[in-house]
Formats: C-alpha cells, structure tokens, sequence
C-alpha cells in the first residue's frame, strides 16, 4: 500500500516519498482543490485526499467531494480518479441547484 500520494504538474495522482509529500502539502489546499462552489447555504467541496480512502480494498480512493451546511450537510462521495472526481462534484453542484437530493441519481 502506498502511504503518501502528490498531484503530479497535470494533477493526476502519483505515490510520494516523504519529502515530495511535505513539499506539497506546503503548497496549502488551493494545490489539492478540484473544486468549490456554493448553493444557497450549501458549499460543495472536491479535495485530492493526499492518501488512500479506500479502506476495505480496492482501487485508491483518492478525491472527495463533501457538501457543508444545508440539508445534505456532510454528505460525501470519494472517487478513484481525477475525472470522476470533477464529474461528481458538478453533478453533486448541479442536483442542488435543481434542488436534488444529490444522492439520488438522476
């Protein structure tokens, strides 16, 4: 299992050492942030997680997206690459300003 995982210069996931990791954690949230938006009260927030969540096997899960505040408070979807990643959390973005329930698909 790989402990420590970066954004390489196109921001796709790739394993770290120690130091890349530090090095990029340095860079603060705005080098893991895929995406933010907000809904009335709700924000909706896609992050690279920087280590793997998924926790009972399987591919990495390493992006997520969490809403806050509203009535989907924490709601959360992790997703394996990049560009699930981006297509969840406008899906995610979309269901609320439709007034979706965002777990539901459509």
């Amino acid at each position: 299992m790989i402990d420590h995982w970066i954004l390489d210069d196109n921001g796709l996931p790739m394993p770290a050492n120690t130091e890349q990791y530090v090095a990029f954690v340095e860079r603060g949230i705005d080098a893991r942030r895929i995406g933010l938006d907000t809904v009335n009260d709700q924000e909706v927030s896609t992050v690279f997680l920087m280590h793997d969540h998924s926790w009972w096997g399987g591919p990495p899960l390493l992006f997520e997206t969490m809403i806050f505040g509203g009535p989907h408070d924490m709601f959360c979807e992790r997703y394996e690459t990049r560009a699930n990643a981006e297509a969840g959390h406008a899906r995610v973005v979309a269901a609320l300003r439709e007034g979706r329930d965002p777990e539901v698909s459509e």
